[in-house]
């Protein structure tokens, strides 16, 4: 497949800026792989789809307030620090993206916060995904961090061309957030509000959870043709003992797993056996999916409507077929269907 393959015509204003008010009631189209059947309904109703002991896997990754703005040393020039992830707690070191990193040597210093009360040095510049940072801070860790967070924003992706709203802090956030590392949001779970998981409880359908720190490999534009050579950034995935214990009896009894997000369907991937049953795992993965691609594990999926080229937009198609969801998604354009994290989403059953 070539990259060239994975566009259309995308229009600005089907790009939600917003979401919903209510989560679970956005639009969800349901595409049926082996008909080519195409339904239009609301999130809400995705139950209907399922009977009691199937299961939704989930990511239960935590997004934190990535974004910082700053000042350099000396200069004052205004720069954008992308928090990426913590190095080591003991030294306050931090994985990080900085803009414009053309500006941005070894030694230098950079203030945060109206007071300057946060500074950082530059200490390494050499690494894959842009620069080390020292934090200087006199305190324990978890003042550090309070601190730090206080003075970052919701990580919302900069296609959105608007500045962060307060609505932004709860909304860019599953309900079921739970374990901190994400620097963007899994956008598929943003659909599931509590009344949702609670008719979930009711009608039996059983809920598992998996954690992966999703990051802005997600994101970033692929500038080769041949996806094979497209490398992706590694991210962090848990999988745990539970997880695997109830995922793998509703695949051993027949019941539906549904893949909650392309995050959950790569996690799958990454610790499926060859009898395509998942095992416990905590590692790091770059598994890069798009079509033509077999997968093991999920009898369904959900998924948000993805940009155009995007990588979600691969693996979705590599799940459910190029032409059924290429053609799905030129249906949602003219259908007046929202795109992006705050849009809407699709299901994708067999």
């Amino acid at each position: 497949m070539k990259l060239s393959q994975f566009k259309f015509k995308l229009p600005e204003e089907r790009i939600a800026q917003f979401p919903t008010e209510n989560r679970d009631e956005s639009r969800l189209m349901v595409v049926h792989k082996k008909t080519g059947e195409i339904e239009h309904v609301i999130f809400k109703d995705i139950l209907n789809y399922f009977e009691e002991n199937d299961v939704f896997v989930f990511n239960d990754t935590r997004v934190f307030p990535a974004r910082l703005f700053g000042n350099k040393e000396k200069t004052g020039a205004s720069i954008e620090v992308f928090l990426l992830r913590e190095l080591r707690e003991e030294n306050l070191l931090w994985d990080v993206q900085v803009d414009p990193a053309r500006k941005i040597r070894i030694g230098n210093k950079l203030y945060f916060g109206e007071d300057n009360s946060m500074v950082a040095e530059v200490i390494d510049n050499t690494t894959s995904r842009g620069r080390v940072l020292r934090f200087l801070y006199d305190g324990p860790h978890d003042e550090f961090k309070k601190a730090l967070y206080a003075l970052g924003e919701s990580p919302i992706p900069t296609y959105l061309k608007r500045k962060v709203d307060p609505m932004d802090e709860a909304r860019f956030q599953t309900i079921f957030a739970t374990n901190e590392g994400a620097v963007t949001a899994p956008t598929a779970g943003l659909h599931f509000s509590r009344e949702l998981m609670k008719r979930m409880e009711i009608k039996g359908v059983e809920r598992a959870f998996i954690t992966m720190h999703c990051g802005l490999g997600n994101f970033r534009d692929i500038d080769v043709e041949d996806l094979t050579k497209h490398k992706m950034e590694s991210e962090q995935i848990f999988v745990t003992e539970e997880c695997t214990e109830i995922v793998n009896k509703a695949k051993l009894s027949g019941h539906k797993i549904c893949a909650v997000g392309n995050t959950v369907n790569r996690a799958f991937e990454t610790v499926v056996g060859t009898d395509h049953l998942i095992k416990p795992f905590e590692g790091w993965t770059n598994k890069f999916i798009f079509p033509p691609y077999t997968f093991n594990v999920a009898d369904s999926m959900i998924s948000n409507f993805q940009l155009p080229e995007s990588i979600q937009l691969m693996l979705t198609c590599a799940y459910g077929g190029y032409d059924l969801i290429m053609g799905a998604y030129h249906l949602a354009v003219k259908e007046g269907y929202r795109f992006g994290c705050y849009g809407d989403a699709m299901l994708i059953i067999d």
